[in-house]
């Protein structure tokens, strides 16, 4: 079995200024970099290389653990984007984004689990849920880390086909109908759930036990196979005015999916820097490190910059070509890089403990994780564009 990366001060640190090809250095980039000095991300790190990394083959085969939920819990990492009076850290932007870097680094389908209720903590943080009876019993416990949560809003992307249907009732909502995958399956406790009312065309985001009108049935996955993924069935899912996180506008919601999704996230550069920090320690594998860590860090330092200037009063939909354009390239980034790693241990073959093939699946699952249409036709053009013409 390959030896597993040292917890040393080079591994998965990214902690040098990362800078673009033109040499210069970005804000945002230089501010994640940064984060390594904050207690709670130290904490994660040693954490991640000292459990998740070595454990990360035997965690695809038998699943994420409860344990390891516990240890998230443990760590903070279950709230930490909420507010400091519920217990949490209320980290900002660039501190969030080297944890998910080092834990997708470690183990992706840690991050996975991990990824799906995060965000959730923040939105309701942001938005909590309230109504006549006061706020959600969910939210506080959620807030505080106490509820792991799984969530199911990508299926609203294939609108009039295959989403949730939400349906008007007296105090509420009943929703309907299949989650295509939902990762953390027997650990959540709760799901944010995104359905659309087909008479209005609006979308509902609700939190809500998982209780007995969820059905799963197991999916063959073939990457990220200890994730936990399943395909829900809603049957009837009764949902108070209490519980909705929001209502809002169809074309309102795919405009803000679209913008979001078009990011190339630090999962990316987390795994991209994993398989790199590999091949450095196979033979005849120091040049191909040596080469592709500089365009790895400047596709980092340029795709976090572009989020930013999104994020902070600039128009999305002006950059979200250009931040297509960097998602692309990271994609194709880490499947010449976990097909490099393949290479370098070749002649061995790629027996259930060489994490080359954990790797080459992993990059294969975040070649289509996130996709909307625009993406998926912004990837497909680039692969036609791309054709090598012989000499």
């Amino acid at each position: 079995m390959p030896a597993q990366p040292a917890a040393d001060a080079t591994t998965a640190d990214a902690t040098t200024t990362e800078t673009t090809t033109t040499g210069t250095t970005t804000a945002a980039a230089a501010a994640v970099d940064a984060a390594d000095g904050q207690p709670l991300v130290a904490r994660t790190k040693k954490y991640a290389l000292e459990h998740l990394a070595p454990a990360a083959l035997r965690t695809d085969r038998e699943g994420v653990s409860r344990d390891t939920v516990e240890d998230l819990r443990g760590l903070g990492l279950l709230n930490h984007l909420a507010p400091p009076r519920f217990g949490g850290a209320g980290l900002d932007r660039h501190a969030d984004r080297r944890l998910h870097e080092v834990l997708a680094y470690a183990d992706l389908n840690v991050w996975l689990i991990w990824a799906q209720h995060a965000p959730a903590v923040a939105r309701i943080a942001g938005t909590p849920p309230t109504g006549a009876g006061g706020t959600h019993p969910l939210v506080e416990p959620v807030l505080r880390g106490e509820v792991l949560i799984g969530a199911a809003l990508s299926d609203v992307r294939r609108y009039p086909t295959g989403h949730l249907t939400a349906r008007r009732t007296r105090d509420g909502w009943a929703l309907n109908g299949t989650v295509s995958w939902f990762s953390g399956w027997g650990l959540s406790e709760a799901a944010i759930l995104a359905a659309v009312d087909p008479e209005s065309e609006d979308v509902v985001l609700a939190l809500i036990p998982i209780d007995e009108h969820f059905r799963a049935t197991p999916l063959e996955l073939q990457a990220v196979t200890g994730s936990r993924t399943e395909r829900v069935r809603v049957l009837d899912a009764v949902v108070p005015d209490a519980s909705v996180l929001a209502v809002k506008p169809l074309a309102d919601w795919r405009h803000d999916d679209i913008s979001t999704a078009g990011n190339a996230g630090p999962q990316f550069f987390g795994l991209g820097r994993r398989i790199l920090d590999e091949i450095a320690d196979e033979p005849h594998g120091g040049g191909v490190a040596d080469a592709w860590l500089p365009y790895l860090r400047s596709l980092r330092a340029r795709a976090y910059e572009l989020a930013d200037a999104a994020l902070d009063g600039g128009d999305p939909g002006a950059s979200l070509t250009a931040r297509l354009s960097l998602k692309v390239r990271a994609r194709e980034a880490l499947t010449t890089l976990s097909r490099a790693l393949v290479v370098a241990r070749a002649g061995r073959g790629l027996p259930a403990d060489d994490t080359a093939q954990l790797h080459a699946r992993a990059a294969l699952f975040l070649q289509v994780q996130g996709q909307t249409r625009t993406e998926r036709a912004a990837q497909l053009d680039s692969i036609a564009d791309s054709v090598p013409r012989l000499p």
